[in-house]
């Protein structure tokens, strides 16, 4: 057996490659279009992890799906905990849970799919502003 993908429904793919891209650092690896199912998958993955693979699936007729909160989470390792999460809040993204213990931070997609970042090897020294930053919204 062998781990292909995670799937995720979303509804902006502009508004989620630009998250999932342009901000955390996706890379696309593939994508395919059926005209006749009415829907477009794009496949993202780490840079140099082609296996490690995320499915967007846009489904071109509008559909609500809730908050997504149901699915659990999408856990990424990083190099620098305390650097991505500087990138992605200057690039307007929320720190729902700040990586206070310099291990372990949340944030969510434009479609609130809770994505876990934590840190690669052992916890970064307890910094500011993320020590005292609290919480912000559901992570």
């Amino acid at each position: 057996m062998r781990y292909l993908h995670t799937m995720v429904r979303v509804t902006d793919i502009d508004a989620s490659l630009d998250f999932y891209c342009g901000k955390l650092g996706l890379e696309e690896v593939r994508r395919a279009e059926n005209e006749q199912g009415r829907y477009t998958l794009v496949f993202l993955a780490p840079p140099g992890q082609p296996d490690a693979q995320v499915e967007l699936t846009y489904n071109w007729d509008p559909e609500a799906y809730g908050e997504g909160r149901n699915f659990g989470h999408l856990a990424y390792e990083v190099d620098d905990i305390y650097a991505l999460c500087e990138r992605l809040q200057k690039a307007g993204v929320t720190i729902n849970r700040p990586p206070r213990d310099g291990r372990m931070a949340f944030v969510r997609s434009p479609d609130n799919i809770s994505i876990e970042l934590l840190q690669k090897g052992a916890a970064k020294p307890k910094a500011e502003p993320w020590a005292s930053m609290p919480n912000t919204g559901a992570w």
